[in-house]
């Protein structure tokens, strides 16, 4: 029987990506900070560490911390899926050092065991980002395909969110971002998943230790957290609309993401463990279909039968990109992927979740303070 570490393992891809190991014969350890943000002041009402809890070997830890490591990196784990990180996009503009420390740090750590330590891993694999693309590939008319820097801020400031040309100016239409696009993210959260796939490969190279990177979309469905106001719309929209606070969506409403459910992301991560074509590869996770706010906002307004408004603000935050969908042929040629649940059922399936689920307090509007002290929410 394979053992396996999950770092994260209680969080939200980590406890599902769990229960699918453990479907499978498995064996399952799990690192995990079980943080306050993420699963409240206590874990034994959060609902994914309940999906694991007395089902994995948790150690509580942290990947910033050697020792954590120690404790659970030994030498009788198989495969390492090192899921843990800090995630907020927006957060991580003025938690700088936090983040880094987190996803680059722990990273670092793990590396340095498997290079320096007498291990058995046979495979690594790194939860990566769609946020190293930063805006993403695009066409010009003009230019042909570009790959835009971050929007100028004083175009949107004058209510002008499209993605221009860094050649010529013009607006741009958006293609499907593949993994070989460039990358450079535009939130400090984007930089510490690139400097993370890549110094793992670099290493997993150097002493033959297999490592691929999946680089997910915007993950949702049942078990996202509702207490955490710096990530995951959906969930951040559902407790609004929960607690009878009006939400209020940036920008023009337009801006559009990749949203792929939790159980097509779980499988993507699955294929990964006994297929060598994965081998020191990264890989797009998405689903096929991009969705605007507005649209997101709408539909859950309608599920959830609430009179709260929806106002179109126009403020933005910096680090946030216009549009993005991925191209999977990669990931489909080499590992077979294709997503099974599209949005439409994906987001009844999450509606459904949330109207089990205690209401949480909503504490958004501390998040955009906190961003507005800062200078980063305009």
């Amino acid at each position: 029987m394979k053992k396996v570490l999950i770092t994260g393992g209680a969080g939200f891809i980590g406890s599902n990506l769990a229960l699918k190991l453990i479907s499978k014969g498995y064996e399952v350890r799990v690192l995990d900070n079980l943080s306050k943000q993420i699963h409240g002041n206590n874990p034994n009402k959060s609902y994914t560490y309940n999906l694991i809890k007395d089902k994995v070997e948790l150690i509580v830890g942290d990947v910033s911390k050697k020792d954590s490591w120690d404790k659970a990196l030994t030498d009788d784990i198989d495969i390492v899926y090192h899921l843990a990180a800090e995630t907020g996009t927006g957060q991580s503009m003025y938690e700088v050092s936090k983040y880094i420390n987190a996803n680059i740090g722990g990273t670092g750590i793990l590396l340095d065991k498997i290079v320096n330590e007498k291990l058995n891993i046979k495979k690594v694999i790194v939860a990566s980002s769609r946020a190293i693309y930063g805006e993403g590939k695009y066409r010009c008319d003009s230019c042909g395909i570009v790959y835009p820097l971050s929007r100028k801020d004083d175009d949107m400031k004058k209510g002008d969110f499209e993605v221009k040309c860094p050649k010529c100016g013009r607006e741009v239409t958006m293609e499907l971002t593949d993994e070989e696009s460039l990358s450079h993210p535009t939130s400090v959260y984007g930089y510490t998943k690139k400097v993370q796939e890549e110094l793992s490969i670099l290493v997993g190279k150097s002493v033959n230790v297999p490592v691929c990177a999946f680089r997910f979309q915007n993950v949702y469905g049942p078990g996202q957290s509702l207490k955490n106001p710096y990530t995951g719309i959906l969930s951040i929209f559902s407790t609004q609309i929960k607690n009878n606070n009006d939400i209020n969506i940036f920008e023009d409403g337009k801006e559009s993401r990749d949203f792929v459910y939790i159980d097509d992301v779980t499988d993507a991560l699955l294929l990964a463990i006994d297929n060598d074509k994965s081998n020191y590869e990264v890989f797009n996770v998405g689903s096929n279909e991009k969705t605007d706010v507005i649209t997101i906002a709408k539909t859950l307004k309608e599920k959830y039968k609430s009179n709260v408004n929806i106002n179109i603000t126009g403020n933005y935050r910096v680090g946030d990109i216009k549009d993005n969908q991925a191209d999977l042929k990669k990931i489909h040629k080499l590992l077979g992927y294709s997503p099974k649940v599209d949005f439409k059922t994906g987001i009844s399936n999450f509606v459904d979740w949330v109207e089990s689920q205690e209401v949480e307090e909503d504490n958004y509007s501390k998040s955009i303070d906190e961003m507005k002290e800062k200078g980063l929410y305009k």
